[in-house]
């Protein structure tokens, strides 16, 4: 039926005689959670539901994940329509009726060293596998959330696996690796050698320090593996979207309207073969379009996106010229948003499409990206070019004197970036943001629609936040001109004029921004390192320049785990020394960063960062820079868990000193 539905051209189809097709994977799952965090389900009622999941088991779905209502969430959320427990019940009756398995995520998240603690989770979990009329497996995280030791966490599964097949005899149970220090992560696999008889299989998330291949190696074959991939977020996540713009990094956010059809693609093709399926993360219909590619992924074994985004394109649209403005969407995520006139393209195209008249929200929500991607390529524009001639204005302060430098840098920065055309995409993103609400209950912000927190979707409050430095530089063009005397007040202005120190010379590195880190090394690349375990990632902290913070502060180089973040200069001038000069901020990592020249000569021991942003310099050994070349490595204490991330570098200027 699924098949038939999607390869339908309006009510007609020529059948063939015969139609043979099955699944390369076993499990081909997705996560629906019932909890204020999601961005879309807590404000669903069962008929919604219902909708739903028809259309993943279409696509190819064959169970259904449901989050306990017991996690790392508050209890309920404003816009429950119905309390957790019978909304469970309900989806896992609709589950059952498409005969789609009913699987429980259930986090261990309490402090198990307390006494009682185990004998009342154990009570709380007796009770809900009697509440719900199907469970087909058990999915218990080792960490995200949760902070169990394994040592203590395989008993309590163990005792939870028993209470389970007392009513459900055939049901399966998996545990994950995530969130484990590397000790943690030798006792878990200390745990697997034992092998319990109770355990069905392990699956792997984010948050996980060892690499899918490397736990395929050390877990017992006779445990298969499932893949429990982040769908859902952009940053901070499992699979960032690779090089990605500060700009739409700070608008946009961790959970915007996410489509990668070859992205996707590429994740799907590297695990595939080590698993037996997997388990969508999401949370809500932002990614739509990837959780039912995966469900295709999961029946073809090679994935082709094509033919999948087709069939979503004719199920849910109509018009064929849908499918590929999906791709250009992921597109439009390429490279510097101001320098991409395929953004507009991708607008255009999509206003031109044709719907059916049974056409639903996926239309408006492609639209809504689509507007949000031309409003920041615009406002980023404007700002770019506001910036460029404020900055110019103050590095002529020398020669026209600090008032009238300051005056014209103020100016320019005030244009804003009111135009009619930007003026009108903002009016459109507003209307489809209502639209997106009534029809499908997006929550695409906090004060209009009831979203937890901008992060999870809220990015309409995001759509008109600073894209340049304007309140960071007339802070500081303030503090210039209290300076006591007009030779200090342009001499200043004219530094905060200049923040590539080009004056001095410096190679410098805007960490964070694709375009402008050209010492980065950026690794093994996305394509063969989707998790980047061994690629440099472009990150952002949740920081706004509005707030004082310059756009090169907020955004940032990190890497994971025990990976170092690595810059490399050659060419140098060997018979010149060298300061360093480099700003560590971002997110707030209490964890230190140690710095070491060419693998062996250490420029700071371990140190915390004291103030976020706080800036070190330092005065390079000359045998550093004596062959001509330079490499810098920034790593943090080995064998930390949890998402392995922590050591963040912004800005980094390499400056020759002057000659005698």
């Amino acid at each position: 039926m699924g098949w038939f539905l999607r390869s339908a051209q309006g009510t007609t189809l020529d059948p063939p005689t015969r139609l043979d097709d099955a699944p390369t994977q076993a499990i081909r799952a997705t996560q629906i959670g019932y909890r204020y965090k999601n961005n879309t389900y807590d404000a669903w009622d069962l008929p919604r539901f219902r909708r739903r999941i028809e259309d993943f088991a279409l696509f190819g779905a064959n169970r259904i994940q449901l989050i306990a209502p017991v996690s790392d969430d508050v209890a309920t959320s404003p816009l429950f329509p119905a309390p957790p427990l019978p909304t469970l019940q309900g989806i896992a009756r609709i589950a059952a009726t498409y005969g789609l398995d009913v699987a429980l995520y259930y986090p261990l998240v309490g402090d198990y060293d307390k006494v009682g603690a185990t004998a009342a989770e154990l009570a709380r979990f007796a009770a809900l596998v009697k509440a719900l009329p199907r469970i087909d497996a058990l999915y218990v995280p080792g960490g995200d959330p949760g902070h169990t030791a394994p040592d203590r966490l395989f008993p309590i599964v163990a005792r939870a696996a028993t209470t389970l097949r007392r009513r459900f005899p055939k049901a399966e149970v998996l545990v994950s690796t995530q969130g484990f220090d590397a000790a943690g992560l030798t006792a878990f696999y200390a745990q697997l050698a034992r092998h319990p008889r109770w355990l069905t299989g392990v699956f792997v998330g984010p948050q996980t320090r060892d690499p899918l291949d490397v736990q395929r190696r050390r877990i017992p074959t006779r445990y298969p593996l499932e893949l429990y991939p982040d769908i859902g977020h952009t940053m901070h996540a499992q699979f960032p979207v690779p090089e990605w713009h500060p700009a739409f990094a700070l608008t946009q956010g961790r959970e915007p309207i996410n489509p990668r059809p070859d992205g996707y693609a590429t994740i799907f093709g590297h695990f595939a073969g080590a698993t037996r399926g997997f388990v969508t993360y999401s949370e809500g219909v932002n990614d739509d379009l990837n959780q039912l590619l995966w469900f295709r992924f999961g029946w073809q074994g090679t994935p082709d996106p094509h033919t999948a985004v087709a069939d979503y394109a004719r199920m849910f649209v109509g018009d064929p010229a849908f499918a590929a403005t999906q791709f250009a969407l992921e597109a439009s995520w390429r490279g510097d948003p101001s320098l991409n006139p395929g953004i507009d393209a991708t607008l255009a195209a999509l206003d031109a499409i044709r719907p059916a008249p049974w056409a639903d929200w996926r239309l408006d929500m492609a639209k809504y990206r689509g507007v949000y991607d031309a409003l920041v390529r615009r406002r980023l524009a404007r700002a770019k070019d506001n910036q460029a001639t404020a900055l110019y204005d103050l590095r002529f302060a020398p020669a026209v004197g600090a008032e009238a430098a300051a005056a014209d840098a103020r100016f320019a920065y005030a244009q804003g970036d009111d135009d009619a055309i930007t003026i009108a995409l903002r009016l459109r993103l507003s209307a489809l943001a209502d639209r997106l609400w009534q029809s499908v209950r997006l929550q695409t912000s906090v004060a209009r629609y009831g979203a937890s927190n901008w992060e999870r979707g809220a990015n309409l409050d995001r759509a008109d936040v600073e894209l340049n430095d304007r309140t960071a530089v007339e802070r500081d063009i303030a503090a210039a001109l209290a300076l006591p005397d007009e030779t200090a007040r342009r001499t200043a202005l004219a530094a905060i004029g200049d923040p590539w120190r080009q004056r001095d010379g410096a190679l410098y590195d805007d960490l964070g921004d694709p375009a402008n880190e050209p010492h980065l090394v950026r690794g093994s690349g996305f394509a063969s390192d989707p998790q980047m375990y061994a690629t440099a990632i472009d990150g952002i902290a949740d920081r706004l320049p509005d707030d004082g913070w310059r756009m090169a502060d907020i955004s940032y180089a990190e890497t994971l785990y025990d990976a170092p973040i690595r810059l490399r200069y050659v060419g140098l001038d060997r018979t010149r020394r060298y300061r360093l000069v480099a700003t560590y901020a971002g997110e707030d990592y209490a964890l230190p960063m140690r710095l070491v020249a060419n693998g062996a000569v250490e420029l700071h021991a371990p140190m915390a960062r004291t103030t976020n942003p706080m800036t070190v310099e330092i005065a390079l050994p000359p045998a550093t820079t004596a062959s001509g070349t330079l490499d810098l490595a920034w790593t943090r204490p080995p064998g930390v868990g949890g998402g392995g991330r922590g050591h963040q570098v912004a800005q980094v200027w390499l400056i020759p000193e002057l000659r005698p």
